[in-house]
């Protein structure tokens, strides 16, 4: 994994924009430095299949580049169509690994690159604490959404994840367990019900 995720505490944060807001994310470790940012892709990948209803996280297939805030692209998180898979992909294509849905909202498979089973998200009633787990159910990972309110909740893409990595976290897994925030963010939160 790129070093520039080696901090076993991060913060990823979406910035307040209106609910139908492209995906946007920043990526800081424990102390608020900006590590990466990562925004929607034009129509690269499978972004371009919009759903009727922009922002709908369960019809809209979508992309989003992280790169570092110099530009160098580190990581792509391409979401399907729905809520059943989602990769992420090394700049150049090659798949690090893709999580896959087993039960919607409250539990999701992780597999590497070859498709072998390395781990599984598990997640709560209200979906904001998610327990990364390895292939053999040890907890590797907790990654936490924060409540900011009512109205921004409803009004607004911005959300907040602490994420806390039980390092050593073996590769790809750990890089897996980084993601998480963003991938249950694009799967779960995302989508703001008012429309």
């Amino acid at each position: 994994m790129s070093e520039v995720f080696s901090p076993s505490v991060l913060r990823i944060e979406q910035p307040r924009r209106g609910p139908f807001a492209k995906s946007r994310y920043k990526v800081m470790d424990g102390d608020g430095t900006v590590l990466a940012i990562a925004g929607q892709t034009g129509d690269e990948g499978r972004s371009e299949m919009r759903g009727l209803l922009p922002g709908k996280s369960n019809l809209d297939a979508r992309a989003v580049t992280l790169t570092t805030p110099d530009g160098e692209p580190l990581l792509v998180v391409d979401k399907q169509t729905g809520r059943e898979y989602t990769e992420i992909l090394r700049p150049d294509g090659e798949r690090v690994g893709s999580f896959v849905t087993e039960r919607v909202g409250r539990r999701y498979v992780i597999y590497d690159d070859d498709g072998t089973l390395i781990g599984a998200v598990d997640v709560d009633v209200p979906r904001n604490n998610f327990q990364v787990k390895d292939a053999d159910g040890r907890k590797v990972a907790h990654v936490r959404k924060k409540w900011a309110g009512l109205a921004t909740h409803l009004l607004t893409t911005a959300d907040k994840y602490a994420t806390e990595i039980a390092d050593p976290v073996p590769e790809p897994l750990r890089t897996m367990a980084v993601m998480t925030a963003i991938v249950m963010d694009m799967n779960l939160h995302e989508a703001k019900e008012i429309t």
